[in-house]
């Protein structure tokens, strides 16, 4: 079965800005998935760390999460140039 992938093979565009995003914030994986949990979201660091590695899709619902834990808009963990 065909799977739709970035051009870096990997299975989200969002992970590597979210990584840059979370250490900004200089944050850990597990103090995001605390900020996640808070919000409602039940992750634990592995999510995180998948995701950051692009070893997981994203859904929609997930980059809401993600964007209202780290503070920024969606836009912000997305990029065109990803394609």
């Amino acid at each position: 079965m065909f799977k739709i992938k970035a051009a870096d093979g990997t299975n989200n565009l969002c992970g590597k800005k979210i990584a840059q995003i979370r250490k900004s914030k200089k944050l850990s994986q597990r103090k995001l998935a605390t900020k996640m949990q808070l919000l409602g979201f039940d992750v634990d660091h592995y999510f995180i760390r998948r995701v950051e590695n692009g070893e997981r899709f994203v859904t929609d619902i997930d980059l809401v999460i993600f964007a209202k834990a780290l503070e920024v808009s969606i836009s912000d963990m997305l990029s065109v140039d990803d394609l």
